[in-house]
């Protein structure tokens, strides 16, 4: 017969499982977690930063899918412009950097660069978003799992605001080239 303190009670006892959620060792492995992203974030920014303009081409899986043509399904699917401009823009960060916060300019080769920094910055989050798996080496499961659904949250928004962008600005500049060709 188990008594008051046995595993049955224990479970009956909302604060005990509070209690064990916020222990120290958690506490502790959430602070180090989040140096790690920090870090990690901090390292595939400024990599990326570095990387030559040449290094820079659209791969095959980065591309647009027909279905993101025009940047339209993320406006009526996701209601993107409702939320876009509340994510941080850090293309500013490094020296030299492009912030993609505004179009400031319509010239051609700005929104080309524009347009290209857009795969600089995807790539940027695969890569932050690529360390998620990692944490299942030092962490319970639960808060390794946790870890993951935070890489979730804080990458794919990025990613999706990204696409849309560049959907966008393709967009445009496809308009003066086939005002151009009828000319």
């Amino acid at each position: 017969m188990e008594g008051p303190d046995g595993p049955l009670a224990r479970r009956d006892r909302p604060g005990l499982l509070v209690a064990t959620l916020a222990s120290t060792r958690h506490l502790l492995l959430v602070l180090v977690d989040a140096a790690v992203w920090a870090a990690w974030s901090a390292v595939c920014g400024y990599a990326a930063h570095r990387l030559s303009d040449g290094r820079l081409s659209e791969p095959r899986w980065l591309r647009l899918r027909a279905v993101e043509r025009d940047g339209r399904v993320y406006e009526r699917v996701l209601r993107i412009k409702a939320w876009k401009d509340l994510l941080p823009e850090a293309g500013w960060l490094f020296r030299g950097g492009f912030s993609k916060r505004r179009i400031t300019r319509h010239d051609p080769a700005y929104l080309e660069r524009f347009a290209q920094e857009t795969v600089r910055a995807e790539r940027t989050h695969w890569a932050i978003l690529a360390l998620s798996p990692v944490f299942y080496l030092w962490n319970p499961w639960w808060l390794a799992t946790a870890m993951l659904g935070y890489g979730v949250l804080a990458n794919v928004p990025c990613l999706l605001v990204q696409r849309y962008n560049r959907a966008r600005l393709e967009r445009i500049l496809r308009v003066p080239r086939r005002a151009a060709g009828r000319a």
